[in-house]
């Protein structure tokens, strides 16, 4: 089993590669590697940490209430809710939350039907849809307040075989059954959320493919 420092380092390259694209910016965003399943443990970035610049010290153990082993006089970020109850539906090995302008636009134009269908996609086979016509439905969920909220509201359509599921206007949740598929599956839903907002931007022109 992994450790909370190999986790912690783990969570450290994923905010990295991430920064690295963009996809953090000023301080938004958490990122959480699991330590241990039964009882919960996970390695996450802390509370107003700039993802770009972490160190050792960004990085917090937490349990399933919330609480911070260890002593540190940082706090682990509000969203942490989301990351407990994800962790606690799913076989999730890590959880990567980030705030793009991409996935916030088609989170606004697909709002009101709760979801965005994407099909006959190529990078479909990163989310683990190989088969002929593939499609999927990426859950859209309201910007909750309530952080207790939006975390129940996120578990509560989230899907094994659909691992993203994005808050309007706010950003995307992605995850895997390791910080190898999580950041896969990251990349993936970033690419197709950029593909189909300027495919609506197309269509929106009056372009008809043959």
């Amino acid at each position: 089993m992994p450790t909370y420092n190999e986790q912690a380092e783990g969570v450290i390259e994923l905010a990295r590669f991430a920064s690295e694209k963009g996809w953090l910016p000023a301080t938004s965003g958490n990122l959480s590697v699991l330590v241990e399943r039964d009882p919960l443990l996970f390695a996450i970035t802390r509370s107003g940490a700039d993802k770009q610049r972490l160190t050792d010290q960004d990085v917090l153990l937490v349990d399933a209430h919330m609480q911070v082993q260890g002593d540190t006089p940082y706090r682990p970020s509000a969203e942490t809710t989301v990351h407990v109850a994800l962790y606690h539906k799913l076989p999730c090995g890590s959880i990567l939350h980030v705030h793009t302008v991409y996935n916030n636009l088609v989170s606004e134009l697909f709002a009101r039907q709760g979801y965005v269908e994407i099909a006959h996609h190529e990078l479909l086979k990163a989310l683990g849809h190989w088969e002929e016509n593939a499609s999927v439905r990426i859950p859209i969920v309201p910007n909750w307040s309530d952080l207790n909220q939006l975390g129940q509201a996120v578990a509560d359509v989230a899907q094994a075989d659909v691992p993203a599921v994005l808050v309007r206007a706010h950003g995307v949740y992605a995850f895997g059954e390791t910080p190898d598929a999580a950041r896969r599956h990251l990349e993936a839903v970033e690419f197709l959320c950029e593909y189909v907002y300027r495919l609506e931007l197309i269509r929106a022109a009056g372009f008809v493919a043959p």
